[in-house]
C-alpha cells in the first residue's frame, strides 16, 4: 500500500460517457493495488453506482448536489478524511456529476487535515461530440469544466461530423493553447498513456509526498471535523452556489406496458438535459437513457440485486421544465418521488 494516494478526476457534462470511462480504468487496473471510487450524482437518486462493473470495488457514493459546491461539501470532505485515515488506497477515482464546478478539487486536496495523502495526476474531461456545442453557453459548469481539465475526450464522435468535432476543438482551444485530444466511441483511449498499471506502481513524486505524509498528526475527533469544515465553509472563496440552476424530479413507474416509457420519452421537453432509470418488462430489466433530445431503451447487461432503484427514471433540467415532465408521464402509470433542488 502507498503512502500516497494518486487521484484522478472524470468530469464532462451530463450524459456525455463518465461511467462508460471509469469502467475501462477498473478493468485494467491492477488487483495487488487498492482502488476506491467517488462516484457523485446530482440528483437525490443515484444511478450511476449501479452501473459500475466490479462487485468488490470500493465505492463511496454522494447524491444530492455537486461536491465541489456547499450542498454536500461536507459530506465530500468527511468522506476524504475517512479515505485518508482509514482506507488509504493507492489511487482514487472521481467521477463528479455532469453539472460540476471542479475548479477547487486541488486546493481541497491539500486541505491540512489531508495531511499530504493525497497527490493530484490528472483531469478528464469527457465531451459528447453530439451536444456539445448545443449545451455549451447555456451551462456555466462545461466553461469550468474546460478550464480546469487539461485532457479531452471527444466522445460518441460517430454521431458527430468533422465539422462539429472541429469546432468542438476551437472551444477548448479558447481556454488553452496546446489541448490533448482523443476522438472516440466508447471512451476508449490508451490509458496506458495516463495510468501505469504495472502491479504496485508508485513514481517518484508521489514517494516523495509520500515521505512528506509518514508525519503524522493527530487524528481529529468528530467534533473537530465538524468544526474544521464549518470553518472552511465560512471562507468567502468558497464555491457557494451551484454553476447552473438545475433541479431534479423521480418518478416511479408503477408497471404495465413498456411502450408508455417510450411515449413518455417521445414526450420529454427538449428543455431536460438528462433522464435514466432502470424499468422493469416481462423480458427482463431496461436501462432508459436520455441525453438532451436523445434516448434510448436498452437491456440492462446487470443482475438485478445490484439495481437499488427498479422502475425509477430521474430526470434533470431547469425548474421550469418540472410542469412539463409531469405532463409527459401523465398518460401512464407513474407516480411523482418529489422534485430536488439543490440550492
Amino acid at each position: 500500500m502507498s503512502d500516497v494516494t494518486r487521484v484522478y478526476l472524470i468530469t464532462g457534462f451530463l450524459g456525455s460517457g463518465k461511467t462508460t470511462y471509469l469502467n475501462r480504468i477498473i478493468n485494467r487496473f491492477p488487483k495487488d493495488q487498492k482502488l476506491t471510487l467517488l462516484v457523485n450524482e446530482f440528483g437525490e437518486v443515484g444511478v450511476d453506482g449501479t452501473l459500475v462493473e466490479g462487485d468488490d470495488i470500493d465505492m463511496m457514493e454522494i447524491s444530492k448536489g455537486s461536491i465541489f459546491c456547499v450542498c454536500v461539501k461536507t459530506d465530500f470532505i468527511k468522506g476524504l478524511y475517512e479515505l485518508n485515515t482509514k482506507v488509504q488506497p493507492d489511487v482514487l477515482l472521481i467521477e463528479s456529476t455532469g453539472v460540476a464546478n471542479p475548479s477547487d478539487l486541488k486546493k481541497d486536496l491539500q486541505l491540512p487535515i489531508f495531511n499530504d495523502r493525497f497527490a493530484f495526476k490528472q483531469q478528464f474531461c469527457i465531451i459528447d461530440a453530439a451536444h456539445f456545442l448545443d449545451a455549451y453557453g447555456a451551462f456555466a459548469s462545461i466553461e469550468k469544466q474546460i478550464a480546469s481539465s487539461s485532457v479531452f475526450i471527444i466522445n460518441k464522435t460517430d454521431l458527430a461530423s468533422s465539422e462539429t468535432i472541429e469546432n468542438i476543438k476551437n472551444v477548448v482551444r479558447e481556454f488553452h493553447p496546446g489541448p490533448s485530444f482523443f476522438e472516440t466511441t466508447y471512451t476508449e483511449i490508451p490509458l496506458e498513456q495516463f495510468f501505469d498499471f504495472d502491479p504496485a506502481f508508485q513514481d517518484d513524486a508521489t514517494e516523495e509526498a509520500g515521505e512528506q505524509s509518514r508525519q503524522k498528526v493527530p487524528k481529529l475527533s468528530e467534533e473537530q471535523l465538524d468544526q474544521f469544515i464549518d470553518d472552511m465553509l465560512d471562507s468567502p472563496d468558497l464555491e457557494i452556489t451551484p454553476p447552473d440552476a438545475l433541479v431534479s424530479v423521480a418518478y416511479q413507474w408503477n408497471g404495465g406496458n413498456v411502450d408508455q416509457v417510450k411515449d413518455m420519452a417521445e414526450s420529454i421537453p427538449s428543455s431536460v438535459v438528462r433522464a435514466k432509470g432502470f424499468v422493469e418488462d416481462t423480458d427482463g430489466t431496461l436501462l432508459f437513457n436520455y441525453v438532451m433530445g436523445t434516448w434510448t431503451l436498452e437491456p440492462a447487461d446487470l443482475r438485478t440485486d445490484r439495481i437499488k432503484h427498479k422502475n425509477v427514471v430521474v430526470f434533470i433540467g431547469p425548474p421550469e421544465s418540472m410542469e412539463q415532465i409531469a405532463a409527459a408521464v401523465k398518460a401512464g402509470n407513474w407516480t411523482s418521488k418529489g422534485v430536488f433542488q439543490p440550492f
